[in-house]
């Protein structure tokens, strides 16, 4: 991600001064809604998500289903993906913040005990959800130094309910993990803004993978980037298993970047009906739109355009409304664009002002929206946990 500020003032930022921030910001929100004639809303700062060890740049986001050994219901889980050194793809922790604020380590990964392979070792990336029986499957995008240089594959880390890594999944097709999401068909159909469930006891996962040629592309762009579907079985007492694994998007475009490490096909929603997956196609700056997520044997290849250019700036992070709308985080503005199923930009939002230039470029990626509650989202800037509401 886009980073615009100093790590070592990043790593030691009291709350105070994260509050400060969010402060300002909440206020720009509001007079942008009163110019536009929109109700008026807020932002609140949840908390910090940076732990004890220093680790800084939230990227991924998923509120917790159930209470499962630590997990705790309507939490909300937040993966890293820098170290304290402000080196991307470096990050090992994932924290859990509840809707109060309190804040505790769910899980800090050692990259030489992992259970399995995964190359390269650990950065955890937006790709991050909860399954219903308490497994957390997480990406590693990982480098040794920050730089796009030595990124390599990664994979799909699988944690237990108490934060223990206990399995790895990798696939040559795996390659460079960069967001999830994920259909769960564990449950009761009770979804607080999440993907719902079939009734069955399996799930499956839709990944963005960055990294298929792209390093070797040197900068330039490559259309190599994938959207696979991973089916998995869970059963009672074992760590979820592959049972399948099906390339549904290809050819996207995607290329390293100095700043932002990679850029490529990047966040991912299910609609309300399971029919259409949503992507967000940052480079061609479009949300793109992959027809029977679920059922095809193929390659959409990049698929259909929902909604392009307008008030889309780099589309990154992805989430489904409660009202079944997309909501998308620019990475090159503060802004988050409201669209509908039918492609209607509807609305843009500011969420965060400072930093850039431009205000507000590099600071959101991850977002969730809750029922009652409303809209969770990492700040990369300020490295917070917020509600806007």
């Amino acid at each position: 991600m886009k980073d615009q500020y100093n790590p070592r003032l990043l790593a030691v930022a009291c709350a105070a001064t994260v509050r400060g921030l969010l402060f300002a910001t909440s206020v720009s929100v509001a007079q942008a809604q009163q110019q536009n004639g929109a109700p008026l809303h807020s932002i609140t700062t949840i908390s910090s998500t940076i732990p004890s060890n220093g680790d800084i740049n939230p990227y991924g986001i998923f509120r917790i289903p159930r209470t499962v050994g630590n997990l705790r219901r309507g939490n909300i889980l937040v993966s890293n993906f820098n170290n304290r050194a402000n080196l991307q793809g470096t990050g090992t922790t994932l924290v859990q913040i509840a809707p109060d604020g309190t804040f505790s380590l769910f899980a800090q990964i050692d990259p030489t005990m992992l259970p399995g392979p995964c190359p390269g070792g650990v950065g955890l990336t937006t790709a991050l959800v909860v399954l219903r029986s308490g497994w957390v499957i997480v990406g590693s995008l990982p480098t040794t130094d920050g730089t796009s240089d030595t990124a390599q594959a990664g994979c799909l880390l699988v944690l237990d309910s108490n934060g223990n890594v206990v399995e790895t999944i990798t696939d040559t097709q795996i390659n460079g993990p960069w967001d999830m999401t994920v259909l769960d068909s564990e449950g009761d159909g009770d979804h607080h803004g999440q993907p719902g469930d079939d009734g069955g006891s399996g799930a499956t996962l839709f990944v963005t993978n960055v990294l298929n040629g792209t390093v070797a592309g040197g900068g330039q762009i490559v259309n190599e980037g994938t959207v696979l579907r991973i089916g998995l079985a869970v059963t009672a007492g074992s760590p979820p298993a592959v049972t399948s694994l099906t390339v549904i998007g290809s050819e996207f475009p995607e290329r390293t970047d100095p700043a932002a490490l990679v850029i490529g096909p990047t966040g991912v929603a299910l609609s309300k009906n399971k029919q259409i997956l949503y992507v967000a196609d940052s480079l061609n700056n479009r949300i793109a739109a992959i027809a029977n997520p679920l059922t095809r044997h193929s390659s959409a290849h990049t698929g259909s355009t929902l909604t392009s250019g307008g008030d889309l700036n780099d589309p990154l992070g992805v989430a489904l409304a409660v009202n079944g709308n997309i909501l998308t985080t620019n990475g090159n503005d503060g802004y988050l664009v409201e669209t509908t199923p039918r492609g209607r930009q509807k609305s843009k939002t500011l969420l965060d002002d400072t930093g850039g230039p431009p205000p507000g470029a590099g600071t959101l990626f991850g977002l969730v929206d809750v029922p009652g509650q409303g809209l969770y989202f990492v700040d990369d800037g300020s490295n917070t946990l917020n509600l806007y509401h």
